[in-house]
C-alpha cells in the first residue's frame, strides 16, 4: 500500500539563540500531526555572520536534540562535561532527560547546511538521566541506491543497523539522489513517518515537493521518491508516535502544565540538573 501526503509545511525565515537565522519548519504548531517529532529547524547560509553567534548556554529537559551537519561545523558542550565537535555530514544526539545545560556553536564555514530535530521523549522516560553521543562519519553506512546514496544515521534499513537510540525507534536516513532518479522505500504500515527536503524539490507520492518543506505521510508499506532536474538531499523520519499530552514551555517539553511550572521553578531555585555538574 502506497503512502500519499496528509501535510506540507514549508518553513519560513526566523531567528534563534543569539541571533542565528535559520528556516523554523515544525514546532507548535505541528506537534500532534507530526507526533513524536516536536521541532524541525534547517540552517542553510553562506554568509558566516547569519550564525557564528550560535547557541550559548542553555537548559532543555524531556526531549533528545538531534542534529545533522551536511556541510559546516558544530560544537557542543553540555552540564555533563562532554565537548565535541562534528562536520561534514556527522550527527549530534543529546538525551536532555532530566535535565541538562548545552551550548552549541557554529563555527565559520563555505556553507553551514543541516538540520536539528527536537524528539519528544515518552512520559516514562522524560526524567532519564541525560546523555550525549555524537555519530561521526565512519560510523554512518553510506548504502548505494539506484542513483545516488543513502546515509543510515539511526535504526534500520534492509538489515542495515545505524545508531539505535534508547527511548523511541528512529530510521533516520540522509537520503543523497542524482537528478532524474527513483527510489522506493519499504517501511511497517502504521509507523509515523516524515520526510524532509533538505536540498533541491523532489517528487514525494506522485506530488511535487518543494525545498525546506516537511511532509507527513499517510499509513502504509511503500514510499515512491523521484528527484527532478537537480541532485537532491531528503531526510527520512519515522518513529512510533507518543500519543501522549505535551506541555511545551521554550526549551523544556513535559506532559502537564503542573510538570512544566515545577521545571521552571527548578531552574530559578538551582535544583534543575539531577547530575553532577562538570562545566
Amino acid at each position: 500500500m502506497k503512502r500519499r501526503i496528509k501535510e506540507k509545511i514549508t518553513g519560513f525565515r526566523t531567528k534563534d539563540g543569539a541571533g542565528v537565522s535559520l528556516v523554523r519548519v515544525l514546532g507548535h504548531n505541528t506537534v500532534e500531526s507530526f507526533d513524536p517529532i516536536l521541532m524541525l529547524d534547517s540552517f542553510d547560509s553562506r554568509n558566516p555572520e547569519e550564525y557564528i553567534a550560535g547557541f550559548p548556554l542553555h537548559p532543555h529537559r524531556g526531549i533528545e536534540t538531534v542534529s545533522l551537519i551536511s556541510t559546516g561545523n558544530m560544537v557542543h558542550r553540555d552540564s555533563l562535561g562532554n565537548q565535541d565537535a562534528i562536520s561534514d555530514g556527522e550527527v549530534q544526539w543529546m538525551t536532555a532527560g532530566s535535565g541538562i545545560l548545552h551550548e552549541e556553536m557554529l563555527p565559520a564555514s563555505d556553507r553551514l547546511l543541516g538540520v536539528q530535530l527536537w524528539l519528544n521523549m515518552p512520559a516514562k522516560d522524560k526524567m532519564a538521566p541525560p546523555e550525549y553521543h555524537s555519530i561521526k562519519r565512519d560510523e554512518i553506512e553510506e548504502i548505494p541506491i539506484e542513483g545516488g546514496t543513502l546515509r543510515l544515521i539511526s535504526g534500520e534499513y534492509k538489515g542495515h543497523k545505524g545508531f539505535s537510540g534508547k527511548y523511541l525507534p528512529l530510521d533516520y536516513y540522509h537520503i543523497l539522489l542524482e537528478a532524474n532518479q527513483g527510489l522506493t522505500l519499504e517501511m511497517e504500515m502504521d509507523k509515523s513517518v516524515m520526510v524532509f527536503l533538505l536540498l533541491g524539490d523532489a517528487r514525494v507520492a506522485g506530488e511535487v515537493v518543494k525545498e525546506k518543506t516537511a511532509v507527513k505521510l499517510t499509513p502504509g508499506t511503500s514510499l515512491d521518491i523521484e528527484s527532478l532536474d537537480e541532485d537532491i538531499q531528503i531526510l527520512f523520519i519515522s518513529s512510533d508516535m507518543l500519543k501522549e499530552p505535551v506541555a511545551w514551555g521554550g526549551p523544556i517539553v513535559m506532559n502537564t502544565r503542573e510538570e512544566l511550572l515545577f521545571a521552571f521553578r527548578e531552574l530559578r531555585e538551582g535544583t534543575f540538573l539531577k547530575e553532577e555538574v562538570h562545566y
